[in-house]
């Protein structure tokens, strides 16, 4: 496999504010343990990304709603500012909002340009997979939505693109990006929309027109484990990802999946995001790879720099690098080891009842769109 890290410390500028959960200090810290690691060399890149320009966010997001973040790093932003959701707790309007993002869109075309190309076989923009924002709004700590642009950015070039989101919440700005498209499969897997924001998602949602049976949604009950998740992932997505026959997938590994996230509630250990990254690298498919969610910091830069090394079929100690652990600990966000100890196992038959009965209605409502017995 040949790889590549897209990582600028440029995204350090773009800060949130100190209450908000979304820290920008995960993307420095996942760098630097890749590199403490030794992971860069040897058919493993770094890469820095340069910004989107206005004709590739175009593809999707309005002028109207650009022009109103251009205003916000400008600080002119108006009252009309609200009606994009911006300036809510969620989405709080900065200096740099405009210009961070364009970052983190610009680092995801530049992976999905590079993998398209054929010369890399898998990018991780760990600054992207921004997947709430959605055409004319701000959602979610999401402002503009780089798995779309960078997916179509693919389609532009006629590929067919399986985009596959493991992040706690569902995707749903991709999935409404597409849901009338039969060039895109949405895959998302994410805890149910009855107990976790954005409130969607649901087995039942799978695509109108054209794009019926396109858009797959497996959620999960809270305190789902790895043996359920995995035995879902394993049942649905396979069987359609060999039928959709893709040029690229680009996945969205947000670690807010793993246990003791404070704003999901899902139990997975890193071991089994490990073993999906896996999975998902075993189709032999390119991949464009990129972050996502994920608010309990030092369960980010472990998850991500296991992903990378995954990649990059590159296998590192469990131990973390003395350099890093020192570094990590002048950040507050120490850790001493790269995975967890166990996988989590599931002794609440209702959460498995839940997920059957959501593969259920995959094999009997959706695998026969697809031809899949």
């Amino acid at each position: 496999m040949k790889t590549a890290l897209i990582y600028t410390d440029d995204f350090l500028k773009y800060d949130y504010g100190p209450t908000h959960p979304f820290k920008m200090i995960r993307l420095k810290l996942t760098y630097e343990l890749i590199k403490s690691y030794g992971l860069f060399g040897e058919g493993s890149d770094y890469l820095q990304p340069k910004p989107a320009v206005d004709a590739d966010i175009l593809t999707f997001h309005t002028q109207d709603y650009l022009n109103v973040l251009k205003n916000v790093d400008a600080g002119t932003a108006g009252q009309n500012a609200f009606d994009y959701g911006l300036g809510f707790g969620d989405n709080p309007m900065f200096k740099g909002v405009y210009e961070g993002s364009m970052l983190s869109c610009g680092g995801s075309i530049m992976a999905a340009r590079l993998v398209e190309k054929g010369e890399y076989d898998a990018v991780f923009n760990i600054a992207g997979g921004l997947h709430h924002a959605l055409k004319s709004r701000a959602s979610g700590f999401c402002y503009l939505n780089d798995p779309v642009v960078a997916i179509y950015d693919l389609l532009n070039k006629g590929k067919r693109v399986v985009y596959i989101d493991i992040d706690a919440h569902h995707g749903d700005g991709v999935q409404s990006a597409f849901y009338n498209s039969d060039k895109v499969m949405t895959i998302s897997f994410h805890e149910n929309g009855r107990f976790l924001f954005p409130g969607t998602g649901y087995v039942e949602d799978i695509g109108i027109g054209i794009g019926k049976g396109f858009s797959v949604n497996v959620s999960f009950l809270p305190d789902t484990t790895d043996d359920i998740y995995e035995g879902a992932f394993d049942e649905i997505v396979p069987p359609l990802v060999a039928s959709f026959k893709p040029d690229v997938i680009v996945a969205q590994l947000g670690a807010d999946s793993l246990q003791n996230d404070p704003l999901s509630h899902l139990m997975l250990s890193n071991l089994c995001f490990g073993d999906i990254v896996r999975k998902i690298k075993g189709f032999n498919v390119p991949i464009v790879a990129l972050g996502g969610g994920g608010y309990d910091v030092v369960n980010v830069y472990r998850a991500w720099t296991l992903a990378y090394s995954i990649l990059s079929d590159k296998d590192v100690p469990d131990e973390l690098p003395n350099d890093f652990k020192k570094f990590a600990k002048t950040k507050g966000y120490p850790a001493d080891f790269l995975r967890d100890a166990t996988k989590t196992v599931s002794t609440n038959n209702d959460n498995l009842s839940f997920v059957k009965k959501e593969i259920e209605y995959f094999k009997k409502n959706l695998f026969p769109i697809h031809g899949i017995i």
